[in-house]
This record gives structure tokens, C-alpha cells and sequence, in this order.
């Protein structure tokens, strides 16, 4: 089938990181042509950037303005149009499926979600004044919603390498043997600087690898002369350039905590099978409180109550004293809650539900 994907860049990485992960697993993984039309083309080719070319020659990428005018002959009109986070077609691109003599299917590809009433959601008809039909899609770890985007598998792809990648290894060769490794992408909000600081104090060494940006966003928000970071000893900053979305699974992957924000890195972080904290895309109606929690209701179902607790104040963003004594039990919690998701996706999850959906 012919599948086109529209993506307006909100969270700066993470839509574009969904988007291209989806287009790669349906035409990769299931045999689908599809072409992406996208405002922020520079993003979408840097997380496109180092994936194998055979891949990446499958996807039509095609600047947003481009579907203005459809270089398709109306028989090839497209089978599924997705309108990624609920994003409006551009009115010519609509019209011109008005007017074609088949009409696709549109999908409204909705943010990832842990709440309940999602499952009442998924799959429904959204009828439409132009009559073309048009049905919500929710990804989820339910059974029962559109499951979780794990392409490439964790099994398949370079996060399982030992082999360093060739964009990181001046960074890598800095690692202190011994030290603790924490992988940090999160928005501005958090008070990173004060918690590096609490950190340091634990009596561990840590290797803190920094994503790009999140340097200069330390820098901003310290309160020193000349924006100086002044850290305990124990406290190793690496700054490593921007990545691949492959090389960023491998990051996840190689280190012992991860700090995560958006969609598409927050379920990397899961498949990684290490703890981690959900840096939640703030919301002024203070609905990403909701979102977490019911997050934690499921991650955090059949964990004993200290580690509850422990969970719970880490993601909240609670300095490190107060709950780092569990890490060993959240590392085993960790690694089964990455067993059981694999088990619950074990049909293809998202990209897979998609197409039998559509089908």
C-alpha cells in the first residue's frame, strides 16, 4: 500500500523521531511505499542520518510544501494518509483527495498514552463533512491499543553492538572505568544543575553523557559567573555531538541510567531494559501530570511499595538522596518490564497493528 505521512514538528526531535521510526518499520519491515512530508526537513534528515542507505532510498522525504503539489497520476492516489499528533492536511493536498477516484483512508496518529479511556478511542470512525474516512489511532501498552513502536527490535539493531560507533568514539574513550553511566535529554525546566550537585554527593563516580544542547542549557542555568559549572570531583560532564537515532538507541543502551523526554526516546529508554526518568513534554494545563502518572500506575503495578515510592520521587524529580538506595531493585524491575513489553508486542506492535488495521 502507499502510505503518506505528515509531520509538523512540535517537541523539536520527538515527532520527527516517531515519524521516521514508523516509516522506516512499514517499509522495512512490511513491504509499504511511503513518503513523508515534513516542516523541519534538517531535523528529519539528522535522525534520518546513518541508517543503511537501502532503507533509507525506500522513503520519500519531501519538504511539507511539496504536497501541495502531487507529482502522483490520480490512480496512484495514496491508500492511508497519517496526520501524525492530530496534525491538519494542507488544504490543497485535501483537496486534491476530494477529487481523486479512489479515496484513502486517513489515520489521526495520536500521542502515546498509558490512560484507560484511550482503549474506548482506538480504532473509531471520525466521520468527516468531506466524507473521506477518517479513524483514531492510539498507540499504547494495552492490548487493546495501537501498541508501542519497538522497530527496530532491540534484538536487531546497533544497540546490541559492543563496537562503539564512529560519530562517539572520542567522546567514549573520556569513560572512567569504574564510574557509573547516565545518559541526560530533558527540557530546560528541570533542575539538572541542582541534581548533579545532590549526585556528587552519593560517594559513586558518574559519567554524565550529555545529549547535544543539554550543555549550553546547563551553562544558562547556572547562576555563576560566565555561566561556570562547578561540580564535585566525582562528576564527569561529556557532551557528545548530535547522534543518529540509531546511535542514540546505542547510548541508551550502554548506559546504567537514562534520563528521557518525548515519546519516541521514552520507549527507547524502556527497551533498553534500564532505569530511567520520563522528562514529561510540560503542559501549562498541567495534563502531563496525568499522562505520568498513569504511566506509573502501569510501570510501577507489580513493584513492591519502597520501590513505588522510590520510582515515583525519581520521576518527579526528587534529588537522588532520596531515593538512589533502590537502584539495584529498579534495575530488576527494569529488565522485567522490558521482558514483558516484548512479550506484549510480540505481534509487531504499532507499525504491525497498523497495517492489520488498514488491511
Amino acid at each position: 500500500m502507499r502510505w503518506d505521512i505528515f509531520c509538523q514538528i512540535v517537541d523539536n526531535y520527538g515527532d520527527a523521531g516517531v515519524c521516521w521510526r514508523l516509516a522506516r518499520s512499514l517499509t522495512s519491515l512490511h513491504g509499504q511505499e511511503v513518503r513523508i512530508f515534513c516542516d523541519d526537513l534538517p531535523t528529519l534528515n539528522l535522525l534520518a542520518s546513518g541508517v543503511d542507505p537501502e532503507i533509507k532510498r525506500r522513503i520519500n522525504i519531501q519538504p511539507w510544501e511539496a504536497s501541495h503539489n502531487n507529482s502522483r497520476h490520480p490512480v496512484e492516489t495514496p491508500d492511508v494518509v497519517i496526520e501524525a499528533f492530530g496534525c491538519d492536511l494542507p488544504n490543497r493536498y485535501l483537496a486534491g483527495l476530494l477529487i481523486a477516484p479512489k479515496k484513502p483512508i486517513i489515520i489521526n496518529l495520536e500521542y502515546l498514552s498509558a490512560e484507560p479511556w484511550i482503549a474506548d478511542f482506538h480504532g473509531k470512525p471520525s466521520p468527516q463533512a468531506h466524507g473521506i474516512p477518517k479513524y483514531f489511532f492510539f498507540p499504547g501498552f494495552q492490548e487493546n491499543a495501537g501498541g508501542l513502536l519497538i522497530d527496530p527490535a532491540p534484538a536487531d539493531s546497533l544497540a546490541c553492538s559492543a563496537t562503539v560507533p564512529e560519530s562517539l568514539e572520542t567522546h567514549w574513550k573520556l569513560l572512567r572505568p569504574n564510574s557509573k553511566r547516565i545518559s541526560v535529554f530533558c527540557y530546560p525546566g528541570a533542575p539538572l544543575l541542582k541534581w548533579l550537585e545532590d549526585l556528587g554527593r552519593l560517594g559513586e563516580d558518574f559519567d554524565i553523557v550529555l545529549a547535544h544542547g543539554q550543555l549550553q542549557q546547563l551553562q544558562f542555568s547556572s547562576s555563576r559567573p560566565k555561566q561556570e559549572i562547578t561540580l564535585p570531583k566525582s562528576i564527569q560532564l561529556i557532551s557528545i555531538p548530535f547522534v543518529s537515532q540509531d546511535e542514540y538507541d546505542w547510548v541508551l543502551s550502554q548506559c546504567d541510567f537514562n534520563i528521557v523526554r518525548g515519546e519516541d526516546s521514552f520507549v527507547r529508554a524502556q527497551l533498553a531494559g534500564k532505569p530511567f526518568i520520563w522528562h514529561i513534554y510540560p503542559q501549562e494545563d498541567r495534563a502531563h501530570e496525568v499522562k505520568l502518572a498513569a504511566f506509573l500506575d502501569l510501570y510501577l503495578g507489580e513493584a513492591p511499595q519502597e520501590l513505588k515510592h522510590a520510582v515515583i520521587a525519581a520521576m518527579t524529580w526528587a534529588m537522588p538522596a532520596e531515593w538512589y538506595q533502590s537502584i539495584a531493585g529498579w534495575r530488576d524491575h527494569s529488565k522485567a518490564w522490558h521482558a514483558d513489553l516484548q512479550k506484549k508486542q510480540a505481534d509487531g506492535g504499532l507499525a504491525a497493528r497498523l497495517v492489520a488495521f488498514v488491511a
